[in-house]
């Protein structure tokens, strides 16, 4: 501007000098008019000289003064409010950041503009910087600027140009607030509701912050400042643009590639491109899943085939095990009876453990086949999950996708040898282990359990229940009295130690022996009567009458004369009657009435009338 003023005025001074130079006429000679021509100038030149110095010296220092205040003032105009400078960092404090902007004073402005979302500082001292003069009093000495209020002016020819152009732009997740999310676009702020985040609900927004997203805006107001976006908006049309390209694919049997979207109990949602597809637990593996994250995990990339497409309702059904041929189609084959197999135990149930023999079969080692031990309470006494088990095929049934197996066939069967090792009648001593209503289980070596029943345990008493005789621990003695291996069951006897009084009294008496016993118990048709310690005899109600034919009253504890009338030692059965003694008696009095008392002979009126007198008497 200096410059230009000072060639004006050169070109002004040479117009007036043209414009007053006189003709040739008018020109003064030159020994009068132009003395400077001369070699030795005259005393009035000389006279006039210094001051014209002085005069030259002057004129330069007031241009410079002139051309600073000019040049301070373009400054200061280029600081106005509408208009975005660039300047130079200076330095940062704890709340501003100083910037050199090339007027007389230095600028400053917030700390938090320039402040990412970590929260730390986007520039350093001598980073270049945009700025625009703010509004508001800065501190004394200081031009008060903003760094957003610049971003801003550009923002919005960016953002202004996407909106009309209908474009995607980026933008930055700065924070979470009520609604949505405020994100950053090159310097402008602008809301992205939390329905306009995904296609679905997000419900961590803040684990967002930093990310940078692809927007669409969808609202713009320039004068309030309000800028709307959307990501859920471009998110659809990119979906629609993937479904389109896989309807053209889709159909049911085709094998596609997709992306594993969500897990749930009951299976895995697959992005096909555009279009979900469900797979189902079922459909994962030809065996046995707990859980779909036992298979796969969400953003794994996987084939899948189409078993099912629903066209109106856009519903897919998807398999994952139909890649691979049905393991069971030739396990029965593969798996023969009898086979020895190795697998591990996935399952461990109250009712046996499940053994993987491969990728999609599996069988069952029922409790009652693992182990020839009847004290087995569960099975993860003997097998745990993770477990590699060896087994022995028992079963195969392809069509229920069942096989049945077996650990214990490993070992030998310790009741093959029992007859061996504890012959019939040989006696034995074991551990009382259980009490039934029935009998005791008496263990006589590991995993071998023989039962007393409750009939076996005594000749003499009648036992209701074993405890009456034995308790749970006791070490007892017994006699095997049958073995079973196939049905794994050995009988006991205890009271076969002891002598049998049936034995003993079958051998001692007869029919027809008289014998003194005490009625036990009443029932409906006669009386049960012990006549032996241990035996037990019935008397019908039809023996039970006197010497007249009159019915007696038994009792439990009444004592009478019986005499025994059958016997049935294989029934051990023993049948009494009281009439029968009655009627005896009165044929042994008749035959001592035969017999020679005196010399004197006697008729059988004077019989008659003494056995009379014999019934009054009595």
């Amino acid at each position: 501007m200096f410059d230009d003023t000072t060639a004006h005025n050169s070109d002004s001074t040479s117009a007036v000098a043209t414009e007053a130079e006189p003709t040739m006429e008018q020109q003064p000679q030159p020994e009068q008019n132009q003395p400077a021509q001369s070699s030795e100038p005259s005393s009035e030149a000389a006279a006039t000289q210094p001051a014209a110095a002085a005069e030259d010296k002057a004129a330069p220092a007031e241009d410079f003064a002139s051309a600073l205040e000019t040049f301070t003032t373009e400054a200061e105009e280029a600081v106005s409010e509408d208009k975005v400078i660039k300047g130079t960092v200076l330095k940062l404090t704890g709340t501003h950041v100083v910037v050199d902007i090339g007027a007389k004073s230095e600028g400053m402005l917030p700390l938090a503009e320039v402040l990412d979302h970590e929260g730390k500082p986007k520039f350093k001292p001598g980073d270049e910087i945009e700025v625009m003069r703010s509004k508001g009093e800065a501190e004394e000495g200081y031009i008060n600027l903003s760094f957003q209020k610049a971003q801003r002016i550009h923002a919005w020819e960016v953002i202004e140009k996407a909106y009309n152009e209908k474009k995607p732009i980026n933008a930055v997740v700065i924070d979470r607030i009520k609604g949505g999310l405020t994100v950053d676009i090159h310097g402008a702020h602008a809301f992205l509701p939390g329905s306009q985040v995904d296609l679905r609900p997000i419900r961590n927004l803040d684990g967002m912050k930093g990310q940078i997203v692809e927007v669409a805006v969808i609202k713009l107001n320039k004068k309030r400042g309000n800028i709307v976006v959307s990501r859920k908006e471009l998110l659809e049309g990119e979906q629609n643009e993937k479904r389109s390209k896989t309807l053209e694919h889709l159909e049911e049997g085709s094998v596609l590639t997709g992306v594993v979207k969500n897990l749930t109990e009951y299976g895995a949602f697959v992005d096909l491109g555009g279009l979900d597809g469900l797979l189902h637990i079922t459909d994962m593996s030809w065996g046995r899943l707990t859980h779909p994250k036992d298979l796969v995990n969400v953003g794994d990339q996987i084939q899948v085939k189409v078993l099912k497409y629903d066209k109106d309702k856009q519903r897919v059904s998807l398999g994952f095990k139909q890649l691979t041929p049905d393991p069971w189609l030739d396990a029965e084959h593969r798996y023969p009876t009898g086979a020895h197999v190795g697998g591990r135990v996935i399952s461990v149930t109250d009712y046996g453990a499940f053994v993987e023999l491969e990728q999609g079969i599996e069988g069952l080692v029922h409790v009652s086949e693992m182990t020839w031990s009847k004290r087995m309470k569960h099975p993860s006494k003997l097998v745990n999950v993770g477990d590699q088990v060896e087994c022995v095929v028992l079963n195969v049934n392809p069509t229920e996708r069942r096989i049945s197996l077996g650990m214990r066939q490993l070992a030998s069967n310790p009741w093959d040898s029992l007859h061996e090792k504890f012959p019939v009648g040989m006696t034995v001593e074991g551990r009382v282990r259980n009490l039934t209503d029935f009998g005791a289980f008496v263990e006589i070596e590991d995993g071998i359990d023989g039962l007393v029943h409750v009939s076996n345990l005594s000749w003499t008493k009648r036992v209701k229940h074993p405890s009456e005789v034995l308790k749970k621990g006791d070490r007892v003695k017994a006699v095997v009295l049958a073995i079973e291996p196939d049905k794994r069951r050995l009988s006991l006897g205890i009271k076969q130690l002891q002598p049998d009084v049936w034995e003993s009294f079958f051998q001692t008496h007869h029919i027809g022996d008289v014998v003194h016993g005490k009625v036990l118990r009443v029932a409906a048709f006669g009386a049960f009567v012990e006549i032996a310690e241990g035996v037990e005899g019935l008397c019908h109600k039809s023996e039970a009458t006197d010497q007249h034919g009159e019915p007696l009253h038994l009792e439990p504890g009444l004592e009478h004369d019986f005499k025994i009338i059958k016997m049935n030692p294989e029934e051990k059965k023993v049948g009494l009657s009281i009439r029968a003694v009655g009627e005896e008696a009165s044929r042994s009095e008749v035959e001592a009435y035969k017999q020679p008392v005196s010399s004197t002979s006697s008729t059988i009126g004077e019989l008659i009338s003494w056995k009379r007198a014999s019934n009054e008497g009595n």
